[in-house]
């Protein structure tokens, strides 16, 4: 294909297929703590960490990492002490980290070299050689993790208090958990926009698990609607010069739809036959 000729797009694809091994896995286990909605708060959060970078004249990336991480925790606290209302935790923390963003860029005197925008809306197509490599080192991290603690993982998701009877150590898991997500939105987010990283963690997952019959083999499904989706969106925004984020958003939710609808008429053809 003739884009592949450019370096921006190679570049483009390498993240890709970085975040498509990232994604599904955190994805997954979000959709199954019934904590799909972090990934898009912490995604919010995270321009609060863009915003005190700007300010303090630094790179963004260490205090979006300090505030992202930060977040996760206090989240996960929230969570406890609200056990019966979790969703409580991810609306405070959203509004909180939504408000104080916008406070840090009203101090900022020098708006005119800073625009939030950039980061809420992102662009894979111009993610430097770095921004590939981290996102390589952040995949690694991830699959092995996943790898490691697949067992004690599954049974958290479905059911903590069975996870507390067998012996296994929820509440550090779970925060090591929550982190991990941090960590994950805080790399991703500079590169693909806030915006986007909540649609590739939350979509391709949400339509694996339509199609899919094992834990496993969801991940396996996100990984390759991933892969679709971002290959898909990126070659839409170089041939049609549509925003690349948006192109990507636009495909999953086409495949969910796509999904859903197969799904169904499938359905209905097996109970009348």
């Amino acid at each position: 294909m003739a884009m592949l000729q450019f370096d921006f797009i190679q570049r483009a694809l390498m993240a890709g297929l970085a975040i498509s091994f990232i994604t599904p896995i955190l994805g997954l286990l979000l959709i199954l703590r019934r904590q799909s909605l972090m990934a898009d708060t912490l995604a919010h959060i995270s321009l609060a960490g863009v915003a005190l970078g700007a300010l303090l004249g630094i790179q963004p990336t260490w205090p979006t990492l300090l505030i992202v991480v930060l977040a996760s925790l206090i989240i996960e606290y929230l969570r406890i002490v609200f056990v019966d209302f979790s969703e409580i935790s991810v609306a405070m923390m959203m509004a909180t980290g939504m408000a104080f963003a916008l406070m840090l860029v009203g101090l900022n005197s020098n708006q005119g070299n800073f625009q939030i925008e950039q980061f809420l809306f992102g662009s894979i197509i111009l993610v430097s050689e770095e921004g590939v490599r981290l996102l390589i080192a952040l995949a690694v991290l991830v699959v092995l993790l996943y790898l490691i603690f697949r067992k004690p993982l599954y049974v958290i998701s479905f059911d903590e208090a069975t996870a507390k009877t067998l012996g296994l150590p929820v509440r550090f898991i779970s925060v090591c958990f929550s982190v991990l997500t941090g960590l994950a939105i805080s790399v991703m987010m500079p590169i693909v926009g806030a915006l986007l990283v909540s649609a590739l963690i939350v979509i391709p997952s949400a339509t694996a698990i339509k199609i899919s019959r094992s834990f496993a083999q969801a991940i396996l499904v996100g990984v390759l609607i991933n892969l679709l989706g971002i290959f898909a969106g990126i070659s839409a925004s170089f041939y049609w010069d549509t925003p690349p984020g948006a192109s990507i958003t636009m495909v999953f939710i086409l495949i969910f739809a796509l999904v859903s609808l197969s799904h169904r008429i499938f359905s209905k053809l097996n109970r009348r036959a």
